[in-house]
């Protein structure tokens, strides 16, 4: 910080603005903070300027100057109340680092340091909001073990202390945390705690979608498309009405909001693709979509067109053109891995019905992809007993052999012994009470 000071007005603040220059702002921002006033209307100011000040180094991508200021205004946070504190260290400086692209590591990092600090001055509203927000952070980070002991405890914490708004926080947390460990049962039962604590507050529209979007992802994951969709639908629309609600559409929070809304959105189609629905995509793009068109929504249109000709060589290129958006995706590439050995199956049980006798190059050719792949999937749908047959690999041939037909008579028979025995059994006990 520079050795001179301006004083803590809005003359000062306003001047800070009409700069031509960020790095001209950034220095009297920096200059108001050293006034060493602590008057109710100085403090406020201050408090002003280093939201400023953040968002500018933020805009400016300078994130170690932004950790270095939180260890500059450790004193200014002893003169103002510690809820005031939490507000600014949580929404002002941790927000501006996360805007910067980039400094995960530079953000668990800080957030560490903070939660030290916090333990330290024993500021447990702060310490809490950051371990909750750490926690995040090492999950996408995929420091899965590390974020659950981290959860563990403060979960038990939270309970106790009885904080409804961010227990739902963090119960949603730990869901999402389980099921990226595929630990479906603790996701739900997580995702269920967390509605419950919902269910007794006022929750704000975003929490609330994040809620219903989880719900529609384990939904999905049980093949539950229908419910998965209602809720995909419910995330869209709490997403899409904060997206537009936004004035400020460079804001994080609108980004966010935008991001989250074509995730609901690529997952309402997911649904519908995976219930043989596909050609209502076309249709929901046209009507909710038009705001949010952009390669995740084409992803999805080439997916469902490739189903609704059921082609797997358009499948093949849909996977190949969009491999970020389909392939790079969790949970949608899960559902479409399922989708596409389906489609194969089918595809090929329709092509080999006809014959008793047929090369492999021939169905190869047929449909459209690789021999080598082919002959591994025909493989396995022998061991799978999907059909009966066996691959003469010498001749390069699939050998199909009739289904063979089922005597009636041999499971009547068992039948009858069945009825029989339980007939025998039943005079014994007659004749043994008899006796008796």
């Amino acid at each position: 910080m520079s050795s001179s000071y301006l004083p803590a007005t809005t003359d000062s603040l306003a001047q800070a603005s009409e700069t031509t220059t960020p790095s001209e702002a950034i220095s009297i921002l920096y200059c108001i903070l050293e006034n060493p006033s602590s008057s109710s209307e100085a403090l406020r100011i201050k408090e002003q300027a280093i939201f400023n000040l953040s968002d500018l180094l933020s805009q400016e991508k300078r994130a170690e100057d932004l950790q270095k200021l939180l260890v500059q205004l450790r004193p200014f946070f002893s003169l103002i109340p510690k809820a005031k504190t939490a507000k600014i260290v949580n929404k002002g400086i941790v927000d501006a680092v996360a805007k910067i692209p980039g400094t995960s590591d530079l953000q668990i990092a800080l957030c560490k340091e903070i939660v030290q600090w916090a333990r330290s001055e024993k500021r447990t509203f702060l310490r809490q909001r950051v371990e909750a927000k750490l926690a995040a952070l090492l999950m996408e980070s995929k420091e899965y073990s590390e974020a659950l002991t981290l959860l563990s405890g403060l979960i038990k914490e939270v309970r106790r202390l009885d904080d409804k708004l961010l227990l739902v926080e963090i119960d949603l947390l730990e869901s999402q945390l389980h099921f990226s460990l595929r630990n479906l049962p603790k996701a739900k039962a997580a995702l269920t705690a967390a509605r419950t604590a919902a269910n007794a507050i006022y929750v704000p529209p975003s929490q609330q979608g994040a809620i219903d979007l989880q719900s529609g992802i384990l939904h999905a994951e049980e093949k539950d498309y229908k419910t998965a969709y209602s809720y995909f639908y419910e995330a869209f629309e709490a997403f899409n009405a904060l997206a537009h609600d936004s004035k400020d559409s460079s804001s994080k929070k609108d980004l966010n909001a935008k991001a989250k809304t074509i995730y609901s959105l690529k997952y309402m189609l997911l649904c519908k693709i995976m219930v043989s629905q596909a050609d209502d995509v076309a249709g929901i793009i046209s009507s909710r979509g038009l705001d949010y068109l952009g390669p995740e929504l084409d992803a999805m249109k080439a997916v469902a067109d490739a189903h609704s000709k059921r082609s797997l060589k358009l499948f093949e290129i849909a996977l190949r053109n969009f491999k970020a958006q389909l392939d790079e995706d969790p949970i949608v590439h899960r559902h479409l891995s399922s989708l596409y050995d389906t489609l194969m199956e089918q595809n090929l049980c329709r092509l080999i019905e006809p014959f008793s006798r047929v090369e492999i190059a021939n169905i190869a050719e047929l449909i459209e992809l690789p021999a080598d792949h082919v002959e591994k999937k025909l493989s396995q749908m022998i061991l799978d007993k999907k059909f009966a047959g066996t691959l003469d690999q010498g001749a390069g041939c699939l050998v199909i052999f009739e289904d063979p037909k089922q005597n009636a008579i041999y499971p009547a028979t068992l039948e009858t012994i069945s009825n029989m025995g339980k007939v025998v059994d039943s005079l014994f006990l007659r004749s043994s009470k008899i006796m008796a």
